[in-house]
């Protein structure tokens, strides 16, 4: 009778630790140098799943939201992005050990041209290359549209885009609808919008939405974004023009 009574015991403490442990929202960790195990600040650490953000201190501890099988997304500048499931080891221990490894970046060749200037600031400002970008506004939409440089054919380029509705934007807005709903939640947190506004990788945005980065810039252009825009945006500046696009888009095919 004992040792019935000790095993029912044990049985009702292992079922509430394993409550509680399902019950927790958060875990943290701290951030090392892989190479001197020094501590890292500032490190951008974001929740995909949940859409939370983070950042280390300066002893290299963060604390975020999440679940277990979560995917946490870490980026620092200089170092190589790492990718981190959350662990039943991790919940119950609450807290973890996450090296980053320094990038090894090597400088190519670069070939400085020299402009043929006068001195004179009347003939100079002619010499030196110049981009301007063209855009359109339609009435009943409530931004303008760019189309680059300017061409016979822009104007039909942004009506065909818009009002077809088997264009690009079907296949990549209408096919994912979960991940686009995230854009609302990273508009939220002021720690991913902050995150995203000191990058130009388009590599935390790419994992938050679940798609490829290389498909950024297609979807840009089907929303008819400049080439200009597309190459010198951050990414929290990507995520409004991909978030306003998508919104005018359910728009448009309502009507």
């Amino acid at each position: 009778m004992r040792y019935l009574l000790a095993f029912l015991l044990l049985l009702t403490l292992n079922n509430s630790f394993a409550q509680d442990t399902s019950l927790k929202t958060k875990v943290s960790g701290t951030i090392l140098n892989s190479v001197n195990l020094l501590p890292l600040s500032n490190v951008n650490v974001i929740n995909i799943n949940k859409v939370k953000g983070s950042t280390s201190n300066s002893k290299g501890i963060f604390e975020i939201e999440a679940s277990v099988n979560d995917t946490i997304h870490i980026t620092c500048i200089g170092y190589q992005s790492l990718r981190v499931r959350v662990t039943n080891d991790w919940v119950k221990n609450e807290t973890t050990k996450i090296l980053l490894t320094e990038k090894a970046i090597a400088l190519e060749e670069v070939l400085v041209r020299k402009y043929m200037l006068t001195g004179y600031l009347e003939v100079d400002s002619k010499l030196i290359p110049y981009k301007e970008n063209y855009s359109y506004s339609i009435s009943g939409l409530s931004k303008s549209y760019e189309v680059g440089e300017q061409s016979p054919k822009a104007f039909s380029r942004v009506m065909n885009s818009i009002f077809n509705p088997a264009d690009m934007l079907y296949n990549f807005f209408g096919n994912k609808p979960k991940e686009l709903r995230k854009l609302k939640e990273m508009r939220k947190d002021d720690t991913v919008r902050n995150a995203l506004e000191t990058k130009f990788d388009r590599e935390t945005l790419a994992a938050l939405l679940g798609i490829d980065k290389d498909e950024i810039p297609e979807i840009l252009q089907h929303c008819n974004y400049s080439q200009t825009f597309i190459e010198t945006a951050n990414d929290l500046q990507i995520m409004d023009a991909i978030s306003g696009c998508y919104e005018e888009y359910k728009v448009l095919r309502k009507k």
